[in-house]
């Protein structure tokens, strides 16, 4: 039976794609190993000040009076000009409390009018909770993953859906830490994101994978997952394509505090539609997948004999 439907032989480039893949992973372990991240403040401790004044903030000259009390302290508008936030980590032998007052003193001191809004503070020690809840949360996701996965396909496709969901997180880390982008809470709950919407496009394709072995019997796994791959590829590329518009207005207009959030969902969002078809996919039929694996399993006759 010959398929009559044009079509990317995608299958013919899934060893190159896989090594592609294993490549850039590597790299991005050996970056976080090497470089790790640079940690906000959620993260390394430190503390933030709200200030809203009672015109348009003027953030060069506030970031210059904060940098007199700590010298890389970050200043960025949030919600209104009027509003800004300060951000300082907790430097090593100075304390926290202290730093935060002499802030406020100079911030009002330059500016009578200016109101404090909010003071908080995280401790260091936070850092390892964060860091091993969010390991956790990452591990429960794929355990998820395998099991529903596992249940509702085969296991090889659970393999497959897992393998690329990593990857996708791994290589964004690595990007994170290639870079030098500060890794907060907000990009960590991107990497989750990415977890999510990378399976959901995965899952699409492989629901029709197996839709397709079972209404194909006499064309070749390779044809299949072609064929499949093809069919619903202008699919993934809309839904890819709006999300990342999506993800692209709230980098422009989010502002400071949102653009790790967005970053990293941009570079989860291309490399989860490659990895759908890359590394899923492929995996999946490096390991064989066959029409015996897909059909529905016959029940057994009930023997009504006495």
């Amino acid at each position: 039976m010959q398929i009559k439907l044009p079509y990317i032989p995608f299958m013919n480039y899934a060893r190159h794609g896989l090594w592609f893949s294993l490549i850039l992973t590597i790299s991005a372990i050996a970056l976080i190993a090497t470089r790790g991240f640079n940690f906000g403040l959620e993260f390394t401790g430190g503390a933030t000040i709200e200030v809203q004044y009672p015109q348009t903030a003027d953030v060069s000259h506030i970031r210059s009076v904060a940098a007199n009390i700590v010298n890389d302290a970050g200043v960025v508008q949030y919600g209104s000009s009027r509003d800004i936030q300060i951000r300082f980590a907790e430097k090593e032998g100075s304390n926290i409390d202290d730093t935060m007052s002499q802030m406020v003193k100079a911030i009002q001191a330059d500016n009578q009018d200016a109101k404090i809004t909010g003071q908080s503070k995280v401790g260091g020690q936070y850092k390892e909770e964060l860091v091993s809840k969010g390991l956790l949360a990452i591990g429960l996701a794929c355990v998820g993953m395998i099991i529903y996965l596992g249940l509702r396909f085969e296991w090889k496709f659970a393999l497959g859906a897992v393998l690329a969901q990593l990857h996708d997180v791994i290589i964004t880390a690595g990007i994170f830490s290639l870079m030098q982008w500060s890794f907060d809470l907000n990009v960590l709950a991107a990497l989750l994101a990415i977890l999510g919407y990378s399976v959901n496009d995965t899952v699409v394709v492989y629901d029709r994978i197996r839709e397709n072995f079972r209404k194909l019997p006499a064309i070749t796994p390779k044809d299949i997952v072609d064929t499949s791959i093809n069919q619903t590829l202008a699919r993934t590329m809309v839904t890819s394509m709006t999300t990342l518009l999506s993800v692209i207005a709230l980098f422009l207009f989010g502002g400071t505090i949102l653009s790790g959030f967005s970053t990293a969902m941009m570079i989860g969002i291309i490399f989860g539609t490659y990895s759908s078809i890359f590394v899923a996919s492929a995996i999946v039929y490096k390991m064989g997948v066959r029409h015996e694996d897909l059909m529905p399993r016959s029940k057994r006759p009930i023997d009504d004999l006495p």
